[in-house]
């Protein structure tokens, strides 16, 4: 009985700990906290509908505690909101409050599901919903709702990065009426919109990006992101 009695409490502290949404978003900051600066070269593959866009290999520099730049010969298509401003926004602790939502199952993994409220009105985010894995504190889901460019799901991969909560890959879905698009991607959907053929239903488009060669706390210079 006393066995029975001590797994049993055992049980309860694992599962009230898992539930509880602020430790869950504490683990993930305390993970992307390791990372000051990185570079990474990415192989960006947009699909949106009724527009032929290339694929474009670029070049990120990301530095705490909110400066990015890419470089990229072509068009890149590039939502920041999944990138550095999802980190910046999770590391204030102080500017959102955490909802536990209950779990589900990603794949084999059984996540924490977490919504993050921001406490101010002048952010452009609205809404964070978090897939959380509890056991390595990453994050495998997120849906980031925002002003400016509606709402965004986005899938992460990890491998050797994962220490630091850098993913190999990421899936975005976009909601392409309401996602700030580069001026000559635009133009081009504003154009096809025109055409008999258009289209009813869902505008979704997919922007997959897969990061390699990351170099990690470096020691950036801020000259890098000028210009």
């Amino acid at each position: 009985m006393k066995h029975l009695l001590f797994a049993f409490a055992l049980f309860s502290s694992v599962l009230s700990f898992a539930q509880d949404p602020n430790e869950l978003v504490k683990a993930v900051r305390l993970k992307i906290a390791k990372v000051k600066d990185y570079s990474a070269d990415i192989h960006i593959k947009a699909q949106v509908p009724m527009i032929k866009i290339d694929e474009v290999d670029a070049k990120v520099f990301y530095k705490v505690p909110n400066q990015m730049k890419v470089e990229s010969k072509g068009i890149a298509i590039l939502p920041k909101q999944g990138l550095g401003d999802l980190n910046n926004f999770l590391t204030n602790e102080k500017a959102y409050t955490c909802a536990f939502n209950g779990t589900k199952m990603i794949g084999e993994v059984k996540t924490a599901v977490v919504s993050v409220l921001p406490l101010t009105e002048n952010t452009d985010v609205i809404l964070v919903k978090l897939w959380i894995d509890p056991t390595r504190d990453l994050i495998l889901k997120s849906q980031i709702t925002s002003k400016s460019n509606g709402t965004l799901d986005i899938s992460y991969f990890y491998g050797a990065q994962a220490k630091y909560g850098l993913p190999y890959k990421m899936i975005f879905t976009i909601d392409v009426k309401k996602f700030k698009l580069p001026k000559s991607v635009a133009a081009d959907l504003h154009q096809n919109k025109k055409k008999p053929k258009t289209t009813d239903g869902p505008q979704n488009g997919t922007i997959i990006l897969q990061m390699s060669n990351y170099q990690i706390n470096q020691g950036i210079s801020d000259a890098q992101f000028k210009n």
